[in-house]
Order: structure tokens, then C-alpha cells, then sequence
């Protein structure tokens, strides 16, 4: 009897960063005999852009980094050795590739430009490899909602009441362990904070997101704030709070790096739903979800233009770009007290609020006539649950050249006396101490 040739998958890991709920990971596990895993800190990820950031700064690459070793831990339990390099994809793959005997990658489906680079020089090394992508991070499967993205609404309401309406969300995916004799060595290291150029800090306790990176962290924080406190039966009465771990779900930064899928958050709630009742705010936790799923096929829609200065209006505006201006805007030391103590909470914990967001980003394009794209930029750089979509969809809203039909602006000091009349979030901010 002839012998089976083994065949490896390689599952390359990139904002999926999970076991449960992992289509790469369930098409290499059922598809061949011996499954190896990677990821990789691009160091371009962690390069300045052209306005002076670090594409990654420290908040999110400790994150990253704490992620990462839950993975491994998981794939570990799993029998799957997962390697990780700081260095680029293109570099390594093809090596991968001759020295295990790899027949197919998988991987999830991106399609931004630099990501798309990336691809287009992996495929180039590659040869006849098979290289299969599937849309891994929505709430709503791309094949279930249009098989022509120009065909997607302008405006948000449109979009989410077809869904609703028409559209089913698929089940979760589960894996299955394999066995020791896929276990390979592996000499690689996960990168520390040092050798992706950052010094060790620690966060203040203050801050509003006191958790750490990983698909543990991620499940045990959705169990909490579902099951055990319950507070997602509150959370349209809360979710506009500015301070504390509980005033929104949190659930943000797990669902950026995809150590945890909307489809796993959309069916706990289900379940929450089935032994407490659901109301509005359980309904409001999908709605959010619904919403960045829009910012995702607005993107697919869209393409580059989410990134130029003219958004998917291809408005003319004249943005100003001043250096001091944007200096004073980041560090907090603007005219407005709001505006600032919610730079300064987000430069010294990575975290802001979605109200701080809404009004720190309008102040930016239309108090202070700023270029949104450097706003942008920054938020990108230093937001924990930064996702390219939702960051520059947001912005692009804001700022008045993307998906609001009233092009709003927003009066921060009203949004203050509102969301923070008592000065308990601004004090806790702004407040300065002698010794």
C-alpha cells in the first residue's frame, strides 16, 4: 500500500489572531497531515510615516507582543509550532515554504495597499504554491452581502437594515487538536519591546483599559461584561462614559488584532439574550459591530481613497498643517479642557473613549482646520484597537469627506457640561500634582 505524502498547510497569522472562530486555522487542520504556523512583526509596521509617527507605538506593540504569546500557547496546546521573525513576510515565506514542504498558505484576506504589496511579493517568491485568503474579520461574510462592493450604501441606516433584514451570520468555526508528531523544533523568539525599539514603561492605573493582549484576555473580559456583571444590559445607558473599565464593553483592541471575532461576540450576546431578555442596549453592542463592519466594506468599496486627503467625496477643502498647532493638540495644551484631557489620557495609556474620539477629531478638522489625515495618523499610532478601517472611516466622517450626510461639527464644550458636567473625567486628566 502506497504511503500518503505529507503535505503542510502554513497558516501566516495576521489580524487573526486566535484559535476559536478561525477559518485559515480550520482550513489548514482539516486540509493536511502536518500544519505549521507564523507570524511576523513587519518592521515597516513599526517604521515613521510621513507625517513624523511610528506607525506602532508602544501601547499597541506591547499589546501585540502579549498577544502573540497567548497564541503561542494556544497553538502549543493544539500541537502546532508557531514560529515568529521580526522581519518582513516577503523575506521568510518562500524559506518557510522549501523547508517544510509547504503546499498551501493561509492566511486572512486583506486588501489595503500595503497589505496588498505585501501579497503581491509573496506571490512573486512562492512559485506554484497555493495561496488561499479568507475574510475573517466581520460580523457579515463579504459572499453572504454583495458580490459587487460599488453596490454598498452611502449612508450607514441603508446598509444595516438590509443586513438585518436579508443577511445571515454565519456560525463560528471550531478546530480540532492534532497530534505530538507535528510538533517541529522551533528556535525562533518572540520580539520583546526592546528589539522593536521601545523601552519598558508601565501604564497608569488610572487608565480606562487595564487589560492585557490575547484571546484569554479577550473571552475573559466578554464572560465579565457579559455573565458575571451583566453590564451589557446597560451599556446604550453607559456606553458614552469617559471613565472606568466598565462604561463600554472594551472589547475594541481583542477585535482590532482579531484575538477575538465579531461572530463570537454577536453569539454570546445571543446567548445572554436567551437566559436575560434582550433590550437596547444588547441590540446596541451588534449595532456597533454592524458599524465596523460598514467602515470595512466602505473600504472594499473605496479603495485608496480612504486615505487621501480628499476622502470618498474627493472634497476640496484646504487643511492647514501647522506644526505647533498639531504639537499643542497632541500634548494636550489647547484652548479647550475636553479636547485636552482626552490627548492626554490617549498619550499616556493608548486608550480614549468613542466620545473622546468624536470630539478631539472634530476639534482637529474643523475648530482647528487641520490636515484629518494627520489626526488620523496619530490615532494610529497610538490607539490600542487601532483598525485601519474604522480609524480612517471615522476620520473621514468627522472631518466631512466621507459617510455623514449632515456633515456635523461638534460644540465641545456643550459635549463637556453634557458627558462630564461633574469635571471628574477632566480632573482625573488635567489635574497637576506638586510632588
Amino acid at each position: 500500500m502506497q504511503q500518503q505524502q505529507e503535505n503542510t498547510g502554513l497558516v501566516w497569522f495576521r489580524n487573526n489572531l486566535r484559535i476559536q472562530d478561525n477559518d485559515s486555522l480550520k482550513k489548514a487542520i482539516d486540509n493536511h497531515n502536518k500544519v505549521i504556523a507564523v507570524y511576523f512583526f513587519d518592521p515597516k509596521y513599526f517604521s515613521v510615516d510621513k507625517f513624523g509617527f511610528k506607525k506602532t507605538a508602544k501601547f499597541r506593540a506591547q499589546f501585540l507582543i502579549e498577544t502573540i504569546q497567548n497564541l503561542q500557547e494556544s497553538l502549543d496546546e493544539l500541537n502546532i509550532t508557531f514560529l515568529t521573525y521580526f522581519d518582513a513576510p516577503e523575506n521568510k515565506i518562500h524559506q518557510l515554504c522549501d523547508a517544510f514542504n509547504v503546499d498551501t498558505i493561509y492566511t486572512q484576506k486583506e486588501w489595503t495597499q500595503e497589505e496588498l504589496d505585501t501579497n503581491g511579493n509573496i506571490k512573486k517568491s512562492i512559485g506554484d504554491i497555493n495561496f488561499i485568503e479568507d475574510y475573517d474579520q466581520f460580523l457579515y461574510h463579504p459572499d453572504t452581502v454583495s458580490k459587487n462592493f460599488s453596490n454598498i450604501p452611502n449612508v450607514f441606516t441603508a446598509f444595516r437594515k438590509k443586513l438585518e433584514k436579508y443577511v445571515d451570520i454565519l456560525p463560528e468555526v471550531s478546530v480540532q487538536k492534532l497530534g505530538t508528531e507535528n510538533k517541529i523544533e522551533n528556535t525562533t523568539t518572540i520580539p520583546s519591546l526592546k528589539d522593536l525599539g521601545f523601552d519598558d514603561f508601565k501604564t497608569p492605573h488610572k487608565t480606562a483599559f487595564p487589560f492585557k493582549g490575547g484571546e484569554t484576555e479577550a473571552l475573559k473580559r466578554l464572560n465579565y461584561y457579559l455573565f458575571e456583571s451583566k453590564k451589557v444590559g446597560f451599556y446604550k445607558k453607559t456606553r458614552n462614559g469617559l471613565v472606568g473599565k466598565d462604561y463600554s464593553t472594551k472589547f475594541s483592541p481583542w477585535l482590532a488584532n482579531g484575538s477575538l471575532s465579531a461572530k463570537t461576540i454577536y453569539y454570546q450576546v445571543k446567548k445572554y439574550e436567551q437566559v436575560f431578555g434582550k433590550n437596547q442596549s444588547t441590540y446596541w453592542v451588534i449595532f456597533e459591530l454592524i458599524w465596523r463592519d460598514y467602515f470595512k466594506y466602505i473600504s472594499l468599496k473605496y479603495g485608496n481613497d480612504i486615505f487621501k486627503i480628499g476622502g470618498i467625496l474627493h472634497r476640496d477643502h484646504q487643511w492647514k498643517s501647522d506644526e505647533e498647532t498639531i504639537k499643542k493638540w497632541i500634548n494636550g495644551e489647547t484652548k479647550d479642557d475636553f479636547v485636552n484631557a482626552n490627548m492626554i489620557e490617549l498619550k499616556e495609556t493608548g486608550w480614549m473613549s468613542n466620545r473622546g474620539r468624536q470630539n478631539v477629531a472634530s476639534y482637529f478638522a474643523k475648530e482647528l482646520l487641520l490636515d484629518w489625515r494627520i489626526g488620523a495618523a496619530y490615532f494610529e499610532s497610538l490607539l490600542l484597537d487601532y483598525d485601519v478601517h474604522s480609524n480612517y472611516g471615522n476620520w473621514m466622517y468627522v472631518a466631512g469627506v466621507g459617510n455623514d450626510p449632515r456633515d456635523r461639527k461638534f460644540n465641545t464644550q456643550l459635549q463637556a457640561e453634557r458627558y462630564d458636567s461633574n469635571h471628574k473625567f477632566r480632573n482625573l486628566w488635567l489635574e497637576k500634582t506638586l510632588f
